[in-house]
């Protein structure tokens, strides 16, 4: 066996149907009095729940958050926080609301209690991203990781499919970056490889079935793992692309995700075997790249950049700025190599 560092990142998880109810007791485990609940505008209801179970330790909602936390926002919501007294935020929603939490975090030290609605994964991670100037800047720092993370399936029986497919394939790409990360290790590669088959075989299931427990629990299983894997190791060029597609173009994160990721398994196909070996017997597919467009394909979900808002006359920018400050990757960066991989993802071809 080759040689490897393992460090378990230090959150507790509570998970299960009607865990929300115990919300009151884990602030109390912190020491938290003043409670700033975070979330979209679109899922004040759900924050209306947890100021429900929080009572008085409740001092406000903040319901701006969007996706790749711009840096108006992060400021206008630490200003939020500071003004309120708040000793701790709680972040209800998906990764957009977690990444709003995380960025008052950096700036303040509060900590965070996260309660996820889709299968985002973040919420595992020491990983923060800010937009600023048409850019996502990305960095990882402990300060940021959830002191505690609240898994109710209950929470996501309203999920529409056409949000929970791709949500689950952006907690799948984690998995599957996880395997052949610079820092690779047995540990999160099990774990990866059981989230990718948690989540490969109870999505399409749950998107004929949505309000299914326990598909949302097999599914949200799979999520968790994921963030993990995610919040363990370091990502590849399929999170490099993302984060510069996201910051630059403002493509949908989680659609973006779904479509980018069987082209960036495809171009490490060669690069790392034992990894795609992995991936597809998680699937039940034969080839990796494959069995991934194919999984997005069963749950109806966009598959082409182009349906999601990418211009083809951007495709040249993002590939020149992939390949500026690269991540790690198995297989050499090469622009040229990239830009095919971006126009694969942007007509939507199945790999070859």
């Amino acid at each position: 066996m080759n040689p490897f560092v393992y460090q378990s990142l230090p959150s507790r998880v509570v998970f299960g149907p009607g865990s929300i109810q115990k919300l009151a007791e884990e602030v109390e485990r912190l020491g938290a009095k003043k409670v700033l609940v975070l979330c979209t505008p679109q899922q004040r209801d759900l924050a209306t729940l947890a100021v429900t179970h929080l009572d008085a330790k409740a001092v406000g909602v903040f319901d701006q958050a969007v996706m790749h936390v711009p840096i108006e926002t992060a400021m206008e919501a630490r200003k939020v926080a500071e003004e309120l007294g708040a000793d701790c935020c709680l972040a209800i929603g998906g990764g957009s609301t977690v990444g709003l939490g995380k960025a008052i975090a950096m700036t303040s030290d509060l900590p965070i209690i996260a309660v996820p609605t889709t299968f985002a994964g973040s919420e595992m991670t020491p990983i923060f991203g800010i937009t600023e100037a048409g850019l996502k800047k990305t960095g990882r720092d402990i300060r940021v990781l959830p002191k505690t993370v609240i898994y109710d399936p209950e929470l996501l029986v309203t999920l529409p499919p056409q949000i929970a497919g791709p949500s689950g394939i952006n907690a799948i790409a984690h998995s599957v970056e996880a395997l052949y990360a610079q820092d690779a290790n047995p540990i999160i590669s099990l774990m990866a490889e059981e989230s990718i088959r948690a989540l490969g075989r109870s999505l399409p299931k749950l998107v004929k079935d949505p309000s299914n427990i326990d598909l949302i629990s097999d599914a949200l299983y799979g999520a968790w793992l994921a963030g993990a894997c995610l919040g363990a190791v370091g990502m590849a060029i399929h999170h490099k692309l993302c984060h510069t597609l996201g910051g630059t173009f403002n493509l949908p994160h989680a659609e973006m995700h779904t479509i980018v990721l069987p082209h960036s398994v495809a171009y490490n196909r060669e690069a790392a075997p034992e990894a795609m070996v992995k991936i597809a017997r998680a699937l039940g597919a034969e080839d990796a790249a494959r069995g991934l467009y194919d999984l997005a394909k069963s749950l109806g979900v966009p598959v082409a950049l182009s349906e999601i808002g990418m211009p083809e006359n951007g495709l040249e920018k993002a590939a020149t700025l992939a390949t500026q400050n690269p991540y790690f990757n198995p297989r050499p960066i090469e622009k040229q190599a990239i830009l095919k991989l971006l126009t694969d993802a942007h007509t939507g071809v199945r790999p070859q």
